[in-house]
């Protein structure tokens, strides 16, 4: 398949415009540390990315980012690209994670958003009727802008380096949509869910093909693992998830996993609900920092079996000192090993138990990956 490629001068001006062959199956990856441990293999060494590496605190990032939105960046395939490979080439990451955000498969249909700075995606018009919701866009194809920034990822990440695409879980998007942007409590969006639950049930099936599709546009572009990302989950219980969530992520999974490539699932603040969110059906299940990973292994296993763990350093031990971070980083990976030993995991990959802060020193990152691997 051939798409129009736009070159971008200093990440902003059209330069010039050629075309650019998509690859029409991923790479076939033998020595790539996190498809190994994704699958349940032994890798080479303990495989490590970041969530939210690409950006957020490195220099070379703000540079090239100046005066350009954080929606529009996800929009400019050699931007984009580049944003996404900068830890790969700073860091030694065995991974890169596609640059975007959550609400690009929305902006890609049509939905009117904006990332707010200091705020987050905000909505031109919530979300909060039956109407709203028949009238809500719906993406129906590719995303060329994020197909062309894949090729050339690919371009330069070798075969040990996977790439890791991603996108939002059905009710971080839905409670953006529903709440207008981001909030503290989530009380519009589950005031729905309970009084007037036809009309949440609608969103949340009128959101799976938007983040199905765009899904994968990445995939046959050639991603070698997805992540599906839910960032406010945590602020449900398990009954509520049960009942109003995790029927539609189970759907994306599903459709997902016809593909064949690692599923990971990861919400924030979900240590209560591993175990219904293992039920998604992906093979790795992500830990945010607040649960021992052996402990969260148990919870996962007595429900669906042993599956893959990825996490889960607080992102805040970044600026502890090596010391310190060291003692975490060997404890993480003592707890990883306890849950394989106990049969209660098939594997782990180190990252952390959220994103990168934005004031992370970058040095630090570089340090944390080199004790990780060593």
């Amino acid at each position: 398949m051939w798409l129009l490629f736009l070159n971008w001068d200093k990440w902003g001006k059209i330069e010039r415009m050629s075309a650019l062959t998509i690859p029409a199956a991923r790479r076939t990856l033998n020595n790539a540390p996190i498809i190994d441990a994704a699958n349940g293999k032994t890798p080479t060494r303990t495989p490590v990315w970041f969530m939210r590496q690409a950006g957020r605190s490195l220099p070379e990032y703000k540079k090239v980012r100046e005066g350009i939105s954080m929606l529009d960046s996800c929009f400019m395939p050699e931007l984009l690209a580049e944003i996404t490979l900068q830890p790969v080439r700073r860091h030694d990451v065995d991974a890169a994670i596609l640059f975007s955000d959550i609400v690009v498969p929305l902006r890609a249909a049509g939905v009117g958003v904006e990332i707010v700075a200091g705020r987050g995606p905000v909505l031109d018009a919530p979300v909060r009727s039956r109407e709203d919701v028949l009238n809500l866009p719906i993406l129906e194809g590719n995303v060329p802008e994020v197909e062309q920034g894949i090729g050339i990822i690919l371009d330069e990440l070798s075969d040990s380096q996977a790439l890791i695409g991603f996108a939002g879980a059905p009710f971080t998007l839905a409670s953006y949509l529903v709440e207008g942007g981001p909030s503290k409590n989530h009380e519009k969006t589950k005031a729905m869910m309970h009084s007037d639950p036809e009309t949440w049930h609608a969103l949340m099936a009128r959101l799976v093909p938007t983040i199905v599709n765009s899904l994968k546009s990445q995939i046959d572009t050639g991603i070698d693992a997805v992540q599906l990302f839910d960032s406010w989950a945590g602020f449900l219980t398990e009954r509520d998830y049960t009942e109003f969530v995790l029927p539609y992520s189970t759907e994306i999974l599903e459709e997902v996993g016809k593909y064949q490539l690692p599923r990971i699932h990861f919400g924030v603040g979900t240590g209560e609900l591993l175990g219904a969110m293992s039920k998604a059906g992906s093979e790795v299940m992500g830990v945010d920092w607040r649960v021992p990973l052996d402990k969260a292994a148990e919870r996962i296993a007595a429900v669906s079996g042993p599956k893959v763990l990825q996490g889960n350093l607080d992102p805040a031990l970044l600026f502890a000192g090596r010391a310190p971070l060291t003692k975490e980083i060997e404890r993480i990976k003592a707890e990883a090993q306890t849950a394989i030993d106990a049969g209660h995991a098939t594997g782990h990959i180190f990252n952390l138990g959220h994103g990168v802060l934005p004031n992370t020193v970058a040095e630090d990152i570089t340090e944390a990956v080199s004790i990780i691997h060593s």
